[in-house]
């Protein structure tokens, strides 16, 4: 109960709250990286191919039952050439050539379902395992559950360049958990370091200074700790000014892509993306736990119009998974990193219709679709070069070994060597979980 008042006497001994945890059985992997395609990509245009689109193009599909958000019409063949890749023959669009040079490395999930069409609650179930209701995330209870390796930097990072997806913070949020395991938020279109990450650097005072000033406020904190026994935000707010003292010298040098040789930036290429792709490397390598690289602001990859915005979207991100991959694999960190590639849900098969206010009519997009969509993960003790689970022939919806959000949840925390249904915390009267009263480990994914 007393611990806000000692987190700031200790400025430069290791933040108990965050040590790591023993977890409750052997890991697979140790970190996270969660690349999101946010907006909804569409699996039948990058990982789940369906020659019957071709057959059946401009022609109502016989599928029924199946209702849409938006009003749709007849089957939309993919623009998209899809070939095998690797030794496993992984299908895989030609918009994801670089990535597809890991096809013996990808596990590939055709079969995830969500509860429904809508952005904000995918997005919510997908973050935080619950659609409607404020609930942790993923990332803060896998900071949790796991603790930090680095006392310097922040435990669970999310990057978006150009501001935040729908739904901002509440994507990264503790919720009811301690404030210190909710995600670290940086906009990485800012090259400048000292405005990507807000408020690190007191311009009017250096470290020494900072640190008096800072026992100044453990103190007063602590009187006031005394007449309000264990206030959450207010250890929560010490331990935020603890973190950015000692952030001041590991972050500028994690952040700074600037210090890695020219040929591996080549190798990511140019854009936001990239850079994000970097910056997760130098932050795995310091034993940042959970990363979460979002596409852009927004709903980037929310193709209502025309289909075709998917060659553009894939462009900006491919090159850099690809190297991402390829660095890790250099580096000896696949093996015990868990990378995820995905959105909130799919697109459908069909052809979105024109609806006033919605789309330009173009007819060559595509609706939300969470019946079936893919998402894949690659390292961290999943099987490479695998397939699991299909969609229907049209790729409408899950038919074999359907695989639902609190499923996937429940795996990745296994892989971490957490047992989803014993990572718990007491609030409100009763013990919670990531997975709520849900969820399997799909152990068929597991290498």
């Amino acid at each position: 109960m007393g611990f806000g008042g000692l987190a700031l006497g200790g400025l430069l001994t290791r933040n108990l709250s965050a040590a790591p945890v023993i977890p409750h059985f052997a890991p697979k992997a140790k970190r996270v990286v969660h690349l999101f395609m946010n907006g909804g990509p569409s699996q039948v245009d990058t990982f789940d191919p369906k020659p019957s689109l071709d057959k059946y193009h401009g022609q109502p599909i016989p599928l029924e039952g199946l209702k849409t958000e938006r009003p749709t019409g007849a089957a939309l063949r993919s623009p998209f050439k899809f070939q095998r890749y690797g030794q496993s023959g992984l299908e895989i669009s030609e918009l994801f050539q670089h990535t597809a040079k890991h096809a013996d490395d990808l596990c590939v999930i055709r079969s995830m379902t969500a509860d429904v069409p809508n952005h904000e609650p995918s997005l919510m179930l997908m973050n935080c395992g619950d659609g409607r209701l404020s609930r942790p995330s993923l990332g803060s209870w896998v900071s949790y559950g796991l603790g930090s390796e680095n006392d310097n930097l922040p435990v669970y990072v999310s990057m978006c360049p150009g501001g935040m997806p729908i739904k901002r913070a509440e994507n990264w949020r503790a919720a009811f958990l301690p404030g210190s395991y909710q995600g670290t938020y940086l906009d990485t279109s800012i090259k400048d370091i000292d405005r990507m990450i807000e408020n690190l650097r007191n311009p009017n005072a250096d470290q020494k200074r900072q640190a008096n000033q800072l026992e100044l406020l453990r103190a007063l904190n602590q009187q006031h700790l005394e007449s309000h026994q264990h206030d959450p935000q207010l250890e929560a707010r010490i331990r935020s000014f603890e973190l950015a003292y000692r952030m001041q010298g590991e972050a500028t040098d994690a952040f700074d892509i600037e210090k890695e040789p020219t040929n591996i930036r080549e190798m990511y290429g140019e854009g936001n993306f990239a850079r994000q792709c970097i910056m997760a490397r130098r932050l795995l390598e310091r034993g940042v736990r959970f990363i979460q690289l979002w596409h852009g602001n927004g709903q980037p990859w929310d193709s209502h119009d025309d289909i075709e915005d998917h060659r553009k979207l894939a462009a900006q991100c491919d090159q850099a998974i690809g190297a991402f991959l390829t660095d890790l694999k250099m580096r000896g960190l696949l093996e015990e990193t868990l990378v995820l590639w995905g959105g909130e849900f799919g697109r459908t098969p069909v052809v979105e219709l024109p609806k006033p206010g919605s789309n330009a009519g173009v007819m060559k997009g595509r609706d939300h679709n969470h019946y079936g969509f893919s998402v894949w993960m690659a390292g961290g003790g999943v099987k490479g070069g695998h397939v699991h689970g299909a969609t229907d022939e049209f790729g409408f919806a899950a038919t074999e070994n359907p695989m639902h959000v609190h499923d996937l949840h429940a795996t990745i925390l296994s892989l971490l060597g957490l047992d989803h249904e014993q990572l718990t915390y007491h609030y409100s009267g009763r013990d919670f979980r990531l997975t709520d009263v849900h969820g399997k480990v799909i152990k068929e994914i597991m290498a």
